[in-house]
């Protein structure tokens, strides 16, 4: 029963101050029987015939020592509770002790809103919690108290000091004074000798924040520092990576002890490995089918997605004459790494002709660029034709065996300043062949390059032990048909049909970009548009300026006797079997390396991926380790190097006083 401020009826006598006086009552129906009997329920609680012999009774209450009182009431004593054995258990890890305090305080919640819970603890709430009233019939000694309740006197701290043998009852009991003003009916009913005191239904000044029943919800996991991201690791790693494989859902991953729901395991994945999780049911039954496509496949589509969910890869092509110089440029991150992508490249290949007398210094230096991310997949070289493979070092698994061959365009075979070299591999399902050729030169001679186009795609022998991803659209008399993508880049040695002064004038008047009047004159672009060179294949639109031919550490073009026309010898052209797989991103060249009279000209591509066979022969993740680590140690030397002279310099400085 609820009194009118919200407060249920509480193990403590209902206290009233009498106008008129009268006898002392006792509690006991015993020695007061016509004051007082007990309830028709048998729940020990004490009832009053009227109102006056009530409050005349209690008053007389209030002036008993503790001591008759507790003598003179029945109380039912309270047995306690032998404590719990002790368990032993295991040390418990992060998520079961979040797991616990959630308990803890939903079981308090609950206590809170079930009227058959009891517990002391809460005695705390209950006088500090101001609920609305609520309606009820009201006892005679409820009104009783509702009347008496403004006025304080000496009886009722008295009767606190009884309350402190109940619990929640004691603290109701010192405060009554204090709160007599806005708890007039606070004590009511039901006596001492009864019943246990119980709480009401605390209601909030306002709704109380939703609460997901899941340990791994932002708000715990933040609380409880479970994951640093405090994000669901399933939303954080289809944002990342763009899937999530069906094994993170199993909730019997981790053990039956160590995590107790879905979302506690999704929590705990993250702090394990990027990697997805294998069950141990998978492992004993995972084959790899005859398709070789099956899930968990190395080229599969489903790795694929996990590292490209787009399917695209980027991909850096380049071609430098390097005019047989020895001396190299002192910084190759203007060329390798230009500043216009926000992101680095998977893949670097890199083509050199008239290479530099040391190849292998030409390589580390590349290593030393591009850095620790990356490892040189393979490299080939014929005569003074280079070429380098550079890889992201997670990919290098995805590999197949590189293959390379090479073709003399010289009549003298021994003389190989002029030809082709090419390498070729698959990655995951996709086929790639790069080529760098070096056409024979001469304003005049266009015939003479068109030869040695066709001589290269003719006889150029690859692939040679890995299989060709679709045999049907290839064919024996050109090299490029039987590739997914191909890269063609080098020194073309295609000119400029018109004379220097005319050039120089246009340049003059379009110092930038706009170099469409001289295209038009362009040997090259001429001769694909006639289907005679270069059949099938693409080029990006050209907006940098000529390539070929400069002063040596000059930016001003041939100013020797010869004055040779400025042209764009140095080209980069694709072709692919299917449409859209290959986008060109960036097609431009390097004016700040000028160790050469030709120009570094470089191409980024988006290329889409196709899943692939583990039946190819792999490169098991071989790389030149040797010149990675050489490269890497010339990194760290030359930053040390380099903070040494900024702190020499910082050191050195000279003050003067005039």
């Amino acid at each position: 029963m609820s009194t009118p401020n919200g407060f249920p009826q509480h193990s403590g006598a209902c206290v009233t101050r009498s106008t008129e006086g009268g006898a002392v009552q006792d509690l006991h129906a015993k020695r007061a029987g016509k004051a007082a009997k007990k309830d028709a329920g048998g729940n020990g609680a004490l009832t009053f015939e009227d109102a006056a012999s009530a409050g005349s009774a209690l008053n007389e209450t209030l002036k008993l020592l503790p001591d008759e009182l507790k003598a003179n009431m029945k109380m039912k004593p309270l047995a306690p509770r032998p404590p719990q054995k002790p368990r032993l258990e295991r040390a418990a890890s992060l998520d079961e002790k979040s797991w616990r305090r959630w308990r803890r305080f939903r079981t308090s919640q609950e206590s809170l809103t079930d009227p058959n819970e009891t517990s002391s603890s809460n005695g705390s709430l209950q006088e500090a919690s101001l609920s609305p009233p609520t309606r009820g019939r009201a006892s005679p000694c409820h009104r009783c108290c509702h009347q008496n309740s403004l006025h304080s006197s000496p009886g009722a701290s008295e009767a606190s000091a009884v309350g402190k043998s109940r619990g929640s009852t004691s603290d109701l009991g010192k405060r009554a004074s204090e709160l007599s003003s806005a708890f007039g009916g606070l004590l009511l009913g039901k006596a001492f000798a009864g019943s246990k005191p119980r709480l009401s239904q605390v209601m909030p000044a306002r709704p109380l924040p939703p609460l997901e029943l899941r340990v791994a919800s932002p708000s715990l996991r933040t609380a409880n520092r479970i994951d640093s991201d405090c994000l669901d690791y399933r939303q954080y790693s289809q944002h990342k990576f763009g899937r999530v494989s069906s094994s993170l859902s199993d909730t019997r991953l981790h053990g039956n002890g160590m995590v107790y729901d879905n979302c506690s395991t999704d929590s705990m994945k993250s702090t394990f490995s990027l990697l997805t999780p294998i069950r141990s049911k998978d492992v004993r039954s995972s084959y790899l089918e005859g398709s070789l496509l099956a899930s968990g496949a190395l080229l599969g589509a489903e790795e694929l997605s996990r590292y490209f969910p787009d399917r695209n890869i980027g991909i850096f092509v380049a071609t430098w004459n390097m005019q047989g110089q020895k001396e190299l440029p002192l910084n190759l991150d203007d060329f390798l790494l230009p500043t216009d992508p926000d992101y680095a490249q998977d893949m670097y290949v890199i083509g050199v002709q008239e290479g530099c007398p040391d190849r292998r210094e030409w390589e580390i230096r590349l290593q030393e660029t591009l850095g620790p991310h990356y490892v040189m997949l393979y490299s080939a070289a014929h005569g003074v034709l280079y070429m380098s493979v550079f890889i992201r070092r997670d990919l290098i698994w995805f590999c197949s065996e590189v293959e390379y061959a090479t073709v003399t365009t010289r009549i003298v075979s021994q003389i190989k300043t002029k030809g082709a070299l090419g390498i070729s591999f698959t990655f995951f399902g996709t086929s790639f062949l790069f080529i760098t050729s070096h056409f024979t030169s001469g304003d005049s001679k266009v015939n003479e390059r068109k030869l040695d186009y066709n001589k290269t795609i003719q006889s150029l022998t690859l692939p040679k032990n890995v299989p060709d991803t679709n045999p049907y659209r290839s064919s024996s008399s050109d090299v490029t048909t039987r590739f997914d993508e191909v890269f063609w880049f080098g020194d073309f040695n295609f000119r400029l049909n018109k004379d220097r002064e005319t050039v120089d004038s246009i340049l003059n008047q379009n110092p930038e970009t706009d170099v469409s009047r001289l295209l038009a004159y362009d040997q090259l672009t001429s001769e694909m548009s006639r289907g005679s060179i270069f059949k099938g294949f693409q080029e990006a639109d050209i907006r940098f300026r000529p390539s070929y031919k400069f002063d040596i550490g000059k930016d001003s073009y041939d100013t020797t006797s010869k004055q040779r026309t400025p042209s764009y010898t140095d080209r980069v052209v694709f072709r692919s079997r299917y449409r859209d797989d290959i986008h060109a991103v960036k097609y431009s060249s390097c004016p700040v390396i000028k160790t050469s009279d030709h120009r570094p000209v470089f191409a980024l591509f988006r290329v889409k991926v196709r899943p692939g066979r583990d039946n190819i022969p792999l490169a098991a993740g071989q790389f030149d380790r040797e010149l990675y680590l050489i490269g890497i140690k010339r990194r760290i030397t030359r930053e040390l190097q380099k903070r040494k002279e900024q702190k020499d310099q910082k050191s050195s400085s000279i003050c003067s006083i005039s």
